[in-house]
């Protein structure tokens, strides 16, 4: 029986266009996942798309003026939804500083602008496997 598709759910934080997470969506799903792309940024929203795609993974990309905050709260939405299994990592602009403090808070892994479509691939292939759900 062959596994089904890891379902990525990706999203943006902070202000600017989203031709990054088009382009990032893309690649993903070129390399076989398939990608639920949303321009949401309320977490609320984020966390109830994630669960009625029922995705595997989030990923978030942080654009200029994102808050760590945003993270805490999304990880406490999906912890109060009782599906914290759906891991999340972020990547982009964020202070040196607060990458600790976001990986600390949960998130699974951080990013940071210049990594490659390649080496964010290999990440998910090795970390990311389907949640039964």
């Amino acid at each position: 029986m062959n596994q089904r598709k890891v379902r990525i759910l990706m999203a943006k934080c902070g202000e600017g266009y989203a031709t990054a997470v088009m382009n990032l969506a893309r690649a993903f799903s070129e390399a076989g996942f398939e990608v639920i792309y949303t321009d949401l940024q309320e977490p609320e929203a984020i966390v109830a798309s994630a669960i009625q795609e029922s995705v595997d993974h989030i990923g978030v990309t942080t654009l200029p003026g994102a808050d760590i905050e945003y993270f805490k709260k999304i990880l406490d939405l999906l912890e109060r939804e009782d599906v914290r299994q759906i891991q999340i990592t972020a990547g982009g602009f964020l202070a040196e500083e607060d990458i600790e403090k976001v990986k600390q808070m949960g998130v699974a892994e951080f990013f940071p602008k210049g990594t490659t479509y390649d080496q964010l691939i290999r990440w998910a292939r090795a970390n990311i496997t389907p949640i039964d759900n």
